[in-house]
């Protein structure tokens, strides 16, 4: 007689608690608590604490047996963070950013994003892609993704501008990211989706600017190439550092291998920090990042 198993548990509901505030004692003990008292585990845990800043930071990933949904834990957590006069998030684990990439005319970065959100390397949904060029529509449109085109002027920014929040606002799009977007983005749009752009820059930040910094890195004989992904603010790339990638080169390399290996070099750090974003991994500490990677 075969003996049948029992059925198994269903998994438990998965959530992420992030937070910053001032620090001092009995933040962790606070937290710990909370999620004890409410029938949850911790299932990985991270802080940092800014000696320079006096800030505390905190990420928890936690599993909920009890069914919960996320509201109630939201407002039950409430008194906590008015007690420590915490910043602070609690999402579902599983919930996919919605995202939108933004690019103009070199699709590496765009084609790269594509393909991770694809495969389930990056948990994303991407809403959709704004382009000033037309030049990716295809490539789009084979992914069923909705292309938007929206050409940019010096006379026409403001109406492009317009149309970009009105897609950011319908698709409900929690992070833009510029996948080699060429345009300067004003100062007010900078402002409306502070903390809600990632952009990456073709080298470490701020050497190579303008135009061709491959060719320029070439001519100054560098041996060491790089990439930056950053939050986007009103200074232009000077906003907080997310990510940077390197590779060494070779005094033989010529100029068009150094675009392909910066390209690369591009894909890698841009999509680590649209993955750390997703995943919650980043909180901003001024002009910088904390990064439980």
């Amino acid at each position: 007689m075969n003996e049948q198993s029992a059925p198994a548990a269903a998994p438990a509901d998965q959530y992420v608690l992030t937070l910053s505030c001032p620090d001092k004692q009995g933040i962790v003990h606070a937290v710990s608590s909370y999620l004890f008292m409410t029938g949850c585990n911790i299932e990985d845990s991270q802080q940092f604490g800014d000696h320079d800043t006096g800030l505390f930071f905190m990420r928890v990933h936690f599993s909920a047996e009890a069914p919960v949904t996320v509201d109630k834990l939201r407002a039950s957590f409430a008194a906590v963070g008015d007690s420590f006069h915490m910043d602070w998030q609690i999402n579902r684990a599983d919930e996919k950013t919605r995202i939108l990439l933004m690019v103009s005319k070199f699709g590496h970065c765009l084609n790269d994003l594509l393909f991770r959100a694809r495969t389930g390397a990056l948990p994303v949904e991407i809403v959709g892609v704004v382009s000033n060029h037309t030049e990716f529509e295809e490539l789009v449109g084979s992914y069923n993704i909705p292309f938007h085109h929206i050409p940019v002027t010096r006379e026409t920014k403001p109406e492009a501008e317009a149309k970009l929040l009105q897609i950011v606002r319908d698709a409900e799009v929690e992070l833009v990211v510029l996948a080699r977007y060429m345009q300067v983005l004003s100062d007010d749009l900078c402002k409306r989706l502070s903390g809600r752009i990632i952009n990456i820059h073709h080298s470490f930040l701020p050497s190579f600017k303008g135009a061709k910094p491959y060719h320029q890195a070439h001519a100054r004989g560098v041996k060491l190439i790089g990439a930056t992904a950053h939050y986007v603010t009103a200074d232009l790339d000077e906003g907080p550092i997310i990510e940077q990638e390197v590779e060494r080169v070779r005094h033989d390399v010529t100029p068009d291998q150094l675009v392909a290996i910066g390209r690369d070099v591009e894909c890698q750090a841009l999509a680590r920090a649209v993955k750390w974003h997703a995943e919650r991994r980043i909180l901003l500490n001024g002009r910088r990042t904390v990064v439980f990677a």
